[in-house]
C-alpha cells in the first residue's frame, strides 16, 4: 500500500510572530486563501483600518454579496475584548461580512456569533475562523482555515422564503436564473466567481482585475440586462477619476470589446460604471439560456479589453 505521511500541528508564532506586522500584511498578499475557505470572491484593500480611535486589522469587498467584509485577527485564543471590537468596527464600518479568525475559540464566543447570525437580518455574516498552520515530516508549512461558526443557510433560507419576494416579486425568478448561470460557470469559467449559491437579486457580482471594482451580470430597470464593469473603490473622486480615465481612452476600449460601451457617472452616488445593455427580462424563463449566452459573451470581451488596453487608472 501506498505510505501516507501524518499531519503535525506548528505553532502559528514560529510562522508569524507578531499578528500585526507579520500574520495581517501576510492575509492581506494571500487573500485568495481566506476566500476559499468562505467560499466567496472578496478583495481585502487595506490594513490597519481607522475606525473612530481604533485600528481595524483588514477591510475589504465580499464581492459575491457586494458587501463591505471586515477581518479581525488574533494569534491567540478568543476573549471578550476582540468580541467587543468586532462589533464597534462593523458599526463604524458598515460591514455585512464580519470575520474573526483566531488560533482558537471558546465555546462561548462561538455560541455568540452563532446566536448573532441567528437575530440579524439575511444580508449579515459573521464568521469565526480558526487559524491553524500544519505539515507532513519536513514540508512546507501550510495554513489550514476552518470554519467554526458561520451563517445558517437553512435558516436564512427559510426567512428568504417566507419574506415578501424582491424586486417587484421577481426573486424566485432571479434564484433560478442565478442558479443556472453559476451552474455553467463553474462549467466554463471556473475563475470568473466562487459564488455557488443563487440569491433572489437582480444581480450577481464577479471579481475584476481592477482593483476597487466588479464585474456584474444584472437586470436593470426597463426590461433590460447590463453587463458592467462597477467602479467602487470606498472613494467617489478616485472613482470618477478612473471613469475619466477610461473615458479618454474610449474609441480604444470600444474598438478592443468590439461593441459601444456606456460611460455611467451616476449622480448622487459614489460609485459609476461602465456597461453595455440589452432587452431582456429574467421573467421570461424560456430565454434564460440566450440571456446567459450574453452575459458570457460581455464576460468575456470586458475581461479581454483588461487584457489587452492598458489605462493608467492612478493610485
Amino acid at each position: 500500500m501506498t505510505e501516507l505521511g501524518r499531519l503535525a500541528a506548528v505553532d502559528p508564532r514560529t510562522i508569524w510572530s507578531r499578528e500585526d506586522r507579520d500574520f495581517t500584511p501576510w492575509l492581506l498578499a494571500n487573500q485568495d486563501r481566506l476566500g476559499e475557505a468562505l467560499g466567496i470572491d472578496l478583495e481585502l484593500t487595506q490594513a490597519e483600518h481607522p475606525v473612530g480611535g481604533f485600528l481595524l486589522d483588514l477591510i475589504g469587498k465580499d464581492l459575491t454579496n457586494n458587501a463591505t467584509l471586515i477581518v479581525e485577527n488574533q494569534l491567540a485564543g478568543t476573549d471578550h475584548g476582540h468580541l467587543g471590537q468586532i462589533m464597534t468596527y462593523a458599526a463604524g464600518t458598515g460591514a455585512s461580512t464580519i470575520v474573526w479568525i483566531a488560533t482558537e475559540f471558546r465555546e462561548e464566543h462561538r455560541q455568540a456569533l452563532e446566536w448573532l447570525n441567528e437575530i440579524t437580518a439575511d444580508e449579515a455574516r459573521f464568521f469565526g475562523i480558526r487559524l491553524r498552520v500544519v505539515r507532513i515530516a519536513d514540508s512546507t508549512p501550510a495554513p489550514l482555515f476552518e470554519i467554526v461558526a458561520g451563517p445558517n443557510d437553512w435558516q436564512k433560507r427559510v426567512r428568504a422564503a417566507t419574506a415578501p419576494a424582491r424586486a417587484g416579486g421577481k426573486g424566485d425568478f432571479y434564484r433560478q436564473f442565478w442558479a443556472r448561470f453559476i451552474e455553467r460557470v463553474r462549467v466554463e469559467h471556473p475563475n470568473w466567481t466562487r459564488a455557488s449559491k443563487p440569491g433572489s437579486d437582480n444581480w450577481l457580482s464577479m471579481p475584476s482585475p481592477l482593483t476597487g471594482s466588479g464585474i456584474v451580470a444584472s437586470f436593470a430597470a426597463g426590461g433590460r440586462l447590463r453587463h458592467e464593469l462597477y467602479i467602487d473603490s470606498g472613494d467617489a473622486d478616485a472613482n470618477a477619476e478612473t471613469l475619466s480615465r477610461f473615458a479618454a481612452q474610449r474609441s480604444v476600449l470600444e474598438q478592443s470589446y468590439g461593441r459601444p460601451l456606456e460611460f455611467e457617472d451616476l449622480p448622487n452616488r459614489r460609485a459609476c460604471r461602465i456597461a453595455e445593455y440589452r432587452e431582456g427580462d429574467v421573467a421570461d424563463t424560456e430565454r434564460h439560456d440566450e440571456f446567459i449566452g450574453w452575459f458570457f459573451d460581455a464576460g468575456e470581451r470586458l475581461r479581454r479589453v483588461r487584457q489587452e488596453v492598458r489605462v493608467d487608472i492612478g493610485s
